[in-house]
């Protein structure tokens, strides 16, 4: 019998330590998993400023135009694209330009073409110069606005069309 009571407290005693949450060294030293989270956040930083890097772009005309100087330009080498909203441009609007109200420039990028210069139109210069700058920071490099707006190309008596 006794015997059988030193392999139960044997028994015992193997089923006490499974039981039990070992209290021995960690596995890694706590300096070795604090320098582990530190290398995977700055890696992860490194990464993500690295994806948000653009290369800057070069604008390759001025910042704005005249009026005159606007209506001198070709309109098979620019691309006139109007910001403002539908029911300004429905007052009056270069005959050749292509409206994108300025709320929707970002969703419709596409539908401006990276072929050609770039001039910017609204109101009074304001808007266009804010179209201007969210084109520039898109990717497009040949972007301009025309400083006085539609208020001063009326005003010289340059072309309109009225209506949608």
């Amino acid at each position: 019998m006794a015997k059988s009571t030193g392999k139960q407290k044997s028994g015992n005693s193997a089923t006490k330590k499974a039981g039990r949450v070992s209290k021995g060294k960690p596995l890694l030293p706590l300096w070795a998993l604090a320098l582990i989270v530190v290398v995977v956040f700055v890696g992860a930083y490194l990464v993500i400023e690295s994806l948000e890097k653009k290369e800057p772009v070069v604008n390759t005309l001025p910042s704005e135009v005249s009026v005159e100087d606007a209506a001198k330009l070709n309109q098979s080498d620019w691309f006139f694209l109007d910001v403002r909203e539908p029911s300004e441009w429905e007052e009056a609007h270069i005959p050749y330009a292509t409206l994108i109200p300025l709320g929707e420039l970002t969703a419709r990028l596409s539908e401006i073409p990276k072929d050609k210069n770039i001039i910017v139109v609204c109101r009074s210069g304001n808007r266009s110069a804010v179209g201007r700058d969210l084109l520039l920071s898109s990717g497009f490099s040949s972007v301009t606005s025309m400083a006085g707006g539609m208020s001063t190309w009326q005003a010289k008596g340059n072309p309109v069309v009225t209506g949608p």
